[in-house]
């Protein structure tokens, strides 16, 4: 089948740009000895983890238990969830799985180790925990090594956990230092940190100036996207995945009206003038989206589309507009190879 036969909008896949994605950063990161736990949030293709998984990662890396269960169910027995997980309910879901895989999490406060040594040792489980720690990127984590010393402590003295290591995202300058006072401070106890996760697509090709990081997750780079072109982590010709859509309306001279609204291309990083990239009409921008219209001005280009003309466009940010398909396409010049369900999709619980 051509992928001019497939109905717009749709995601499409370059088969041969995402197996490259894939083996340039297995050999940098092998390269320098550190090992690859890909972030599956991007892509949640559990045919594209095993991937992944072939090409020399040690394993993945979920964001959510929903992605877990489904890379779990698909086979894959290695996993890390660097994310605070609360509740009765998740512990429960969390206890099944850890049945099943070698499973890691985080934790970055008192409450969450709490709630996961009661849930393993009532399941009568020993769980890898990670101390998250914030070394710049203000998100979750604890704030001095002082902290994630004191939570690891806890950690080692909670039954039904292990203490695991150290994760930060993401990783840069502010690493190594952290890391370092921590494990200075941990030494006196006898804690040894032999675990070091960091990640980050933007910041991978530096992964080796990091020198304590010891396994590096990204995500994105997987498909690339304008984002990281834009930040020079990836170059235009090594984005995987664009949204083809149609041009359904010229309503004006310089106006035209695509298929592909939020719903397809996401209303994420506006501040990169537009939400996507038109290859075919580079000038073009992508002012507006509504729901189901993608709202373009082409008045800077040399020519403008007609009506029914198809386009292909290169989004902001991959890992949302992915989240956003039910499939993709994945295809070699022009001609149809797989129709891959996106098996994790909307999987946020």
């Amino acid at each position: 089948m051509d992928t001019c036969d497939i109905d717009t909008p749709f995601a499409l896949v370059d088969l041969d740009r995402l197996e490259a994605n894939i083996v340039k950063l297995q050999r940098y990161l092998d390269a320098h000895r550190i090992a690859n736990r890909p972030h599956i949030k991007t892509h949640k293709i559990p045919e594209i983890a095993h991937m992944q998984l072939a090409a020399g990662a040690i394993g993945i890396t979920c964001q959510k238990l929903g992605e877990a269960e489904v890379m779990a169910q698909a086979g894959i027995r290695d996993m890390f969830l660097p994310y605070n997980l609360l509740g009765a309910a998740k512990m429960e879901r969390l206890a099944r799985l850890a049945r099943r895989v070698n499973l890691s999490v985080t934790a970055d406060n008192e409450i969450v180790v709490a709630g996961l040594s009661a849930a393993m040792t009532a399941a009568n489980l020993t769980l890898a925990v990670l101390v998250e720690c914030d070394t710049g990127g203000k998100r979750c984590g604890v704030q001095t090594p002082e902290q994630a010393a004191q939570l690891a402590r806890r950690i080692v003295g909670s039954p039904g956990l292990r203490f695991a290591g150290l994760m930060t995202y993401p990783s840069g300058p502010q690493t190594d230092p952290f890391v370092r006072e921590t494990k200075a401070l941990l030494a006196t106890s006898g804690i040894a940190v032999d675990r070091v996760s960091g990640g980050g697509t933007p910041g991978m090709w530096r992964a080796h100036e990091t020198h304590e990081v010891t396994e590096y997750r990204a995500g994105t780079y997987v498909y690339g996207d304008r984002s990281q072109v834009n930040n020079g982590a990836m170059t235009l010709d090594e984005c995987a995945l664009t949204v083809v859509a149609t041009v359904i309306s010229r309503p004006t001279n310089g106006r035209g009206i695509l298929d592909a609204g939020s719903k397809a291309l996401s209303s994420d990083m506006p501040g990169l003038d537009g939400y996507g990239m038109i290859l075919e009409y580079p000038r073009a921008r992508i002012y507006a989206l509504s729901e189901e219209h993608g709202h373009v001005d082409f008045n800077a280009c040399a020519r403008a589309p007609v009506i029914g003309e198809r386009v292909t466009i290169v989004p902001n940010h991959v890992c949302v507009v992915s989240n956003l398909f039910n499939q993709v396409i994945g295809a070699r010049a022009g001609l149809v190879e797989v129709m891959w369900p996106v098996a994790a999709r909307g999987l946020m619980q």
